[in-house]
């Protein structure tokens, strides 16, 4: 694997970036892109898609915030919206990768490993996991499990 992927954990006034490494087994931290306001996403888009070149991005893996239950509500239809409006603005391959507990198991993390500052660091490490998740996922699949 030569390109890499962007994992991406949108919230209301966030996201949390995580990125493979090169040759696509692990997930690292990247950053948290902030905004003042939910539909102020220009400048978001934009930090996205300077992170896209500088990273050599082939691919993006999107957390979907799926229900308990399965279905999808509105947090779903929101972070729909925002994968569209980048994908008017990048021609990458788009995945979505079910993001349930990854904000409890990043608090989790983070408790065990003594951070006391968890909204600094929770998008980010949920970028992480989503994208790892996703990772693992496709692993599985092309070895057939």
């Amino acid at each position: 694997m030569s390109e890499r992927l962007l994992g991406l954990d949108f919230g209301n006034k966030t996201v949390g970036v995580a990125v493979s490494d090169a040759l696509g087994i692990t997930a690292q931290g990247v950053e948290i892109i902030r905004r003042e306001k939910p539909t102020k996403l220009r400048k978001t888009y934009a930090r996205i898609v300077e992170l896209i070149g500088e990273y050599e991005v082939g691919k993006i893996v999107i957390g979907l915030p799926v229900e308990l239950d399965g279905t999808e509500g509105e947090r779903c239809r929101v972070t729909r919206e925002f994968a569209d409006g980048l994908a008017t603005r990048t021609d990458l391959p788009m995945e979505f990768q079910d993001e349930r507990y990854t904000t409890v198991i990043s608090d989790r993390t983070m408790n065990e490993t003594g951070q006391s500052d968890h909204k600094k660091y929770v998008d980010e490490i949920a970028a992480m996991l989503i994208l790892q998740s996703y990772m693992d996922r496709e692993k599985n699949i092309s070895n057939g499990n």
